[in-house]
């Protein structure tokens, strides 16, 4: 079982010819509205590759929508709050390249319930995993909680926060990074990556694949992207972690569980939207057959 202490997001996609520079004003060709956040995209992937999916979060009364489709897409919903906090969204602009620039106001996403959260570890098996992200509060309560009931964690170090990061490190199982993050943390921690106290860290890289450190055992696994025509990258790192802990969490290697979580990736940039454009394993498999 794989528990997410994850965002939900109202997405506004806004498709722009370019991305506008300080004090420009442009016309978007498109607008599109749908479901977000990073932990909702690692929710759905981690589902969509299999695995089964318990997501922990809250959203407003405007959010009944987010909820029934975070469900429809095979997560289950029964520990999503309803706040009187507005639900959280999403100012995403994106160009003909697919690069995009994005907006968060955090609303309910910041009105979590520690009490919830220390129910829903308690009652989880030694050897699930607990997903995070640095989008919600009561993060540390989180991790010391799943810590205790045995759990393994998967943090997400984004956006990058080095108060967040150094608090919730010494209870991560596995740091996920992209190399920006990356560069960050080593700079505000004053140490190179694999001298950071934990056993396992992912850094996605893009176009250029990703990056498995073992640093227990001094160990790297390189896993090339696949070569696609993106029209929209917005949640593709999002997709690679939920694809990569649902293959650790089914026993899979972690070259195997990231290759996967690669073409899942790539499927993902080749179309518009952030949940939404999360493929299912069969599609996955067709893509890598």
């Amino acid at each position: 079982m794989i528990y997410n202490l994850g965002s939900i997001n109202i997405d506004h996609f806004y498709q722009l010819p370019r991305l506008p520079g300080p004090g420009e004003t442009l016309a978007a060709t498109e607008h599109a509205t749908g479901l977000g956040g990073k932990g909702a995209n690692q929710s759905v992937a981690a589902a969509r590759a299999g695995a089964q999916v318990c997501h922990i979060g809250a959203v407003g009364q405007d959010g009944a929508r987010m909820v029934e489709r975070l469900s429809s897409l095979g997560v289950d919903t029964r520990h999503i709050r309803v706040v009187d906090t507005p639900t959280a969204h999403a100012i995403v602009m994106v160009d003909t390249n697919g690069e995009n620039q994005i907006v968060i106001y955090p609303g309910a996403n910041l009105a979590q319930d520690a009490n919830v959260i220390t129910k829903v570890m308690t009652s989880a098996s030694a050897g699930d995993w607990l997903m995070l992200q640095n989008e919600t509060s009561h993060q540390v309560e989180a991790v010391k909680a799943a810590k205790q009931a045995g759990l393994h964690v998967a943090y997400s170090a984004a956006p990058f926060e080095p108060g967040a990061v150094s608090a919730i490190l010494p209870y991560t199982s596995l740091l996920i990074m992209n190399r920006v993050e990356a560069d960050q943390l080593s700079s505000s921690m004053g140490k190179p990556l694999l001298d950071l106290p934990v056993a396992n860290v992912l850094v996605t890289k893009g176009k250029l694949g990703a990056d498995w450190y073992d640093i227990r055992r001094s160990e790297l696994v390189s896993v090339p992207a696949f070569s696609v025509n993106p029209v929209d990258t917005t949640g593709a790192g999002d997709t690679f972690a939920g694809y990569m802990i649902a293959g650790l969490a089914d026993g899979l290697l972690p070259q195997d569980a990231a290759r996967r979580a690669a073409a899942a990736a790539a499927i993902s940039v080749t179309r518009r939207g952030t949940a939404d454009a999360i493929p299912s394993l069969a599609e996955v498999e067709a893509f890598t057959s």
